[in-house]
């Protein structure tokens, strides 16, 4: 059985990996955007599983015999739900409000049993981590949008690369904020049938 991953993000790969599981990785190409303008009653936690379904649903292939796992992450902060910046002018303003303030990173995810090419289990969930940022100075603020790290991530931070000396503390999962909650993963993937243990790599 193939565990695929419907992302093309190096952080939830290395979770993977270091948790035994060798992921088949399928860039979805979901249009972000349109997909949670479509979404109806868009609470937060509501566009994330969306999009992390539609991402899952998206790479599933014919003959496929496996478990497609998507995720979305973003960030609730001030009222607001985030995502990438992606341009360095935006994450630089990104940090002129996270600076000193807390907020709540939702990752939706969403697992899809496949058999034979065809969808037979799905189940979502969403994990919800409490993020306190220091208060960085605007020369470490502007050395970090130079590096282009924040620019791809979601809430313009990372706690596993250079964001991990502007984060004071979290309340919640730690690989749910680089992006794929395992303790959530392997509850999700029980409720399509799936022990996590039949995914991991053989040590022999």
């Amino acid at each position: 059985m193939e565990f695929i991953l419907a992302s093309q993000s190096p952080a939830r790969f290395g979770v993977l990996r270091a948790a035994g599981v060798d992921p088949v990785v399928r860039v979805s190409g979901v249009d972000e955007d349109a997909v949670a303008a479509g979404v109806v009653d868009p609470t937060p936690e509501r566009v994330v599983g969306v999009l992390a379904e539609a991402k899952a649903r998206t790479v599933v292939a014919a003959g496929d015999d496996a478990v497609v796992v998507g995720c979305d992450s973003m960030l609730h902060f001030d009222g607001e739900l985030v995502g990438k910046p992606g341009t360095a002018q935006r994450a630089r303003e990104r940090w002129g409000k996270l600076a000193g303030g807390t907020g709540v990173l939702l990752t939706g995810h969403a697992v899809l049993r496949v058999v034979g090419g065809e969808v037979v289990g799905s189940a979502t969930g969403v994990e919800a981590t409490t993020i306190r940022f220091s208060a960085p100075t605007q020369d470490e603020i502007d050395a970090y949008v130079a590096s282009g790290e924040p620019l791809a991530v979601a809430g313009a931070f990372t706690i596993d690369g250079l964001g991990g000396w502007f984060v004071d503390s979290i309340e919640g999962n730690a690989s749910s904020v680089v992006g794929i909650s395992l303790p959530l993963t392997r509850r999700l993937l029980g409720e399509v049938g799936v022990s996590v243990t039949e995914l991991w790599r053989s040590t022999t």
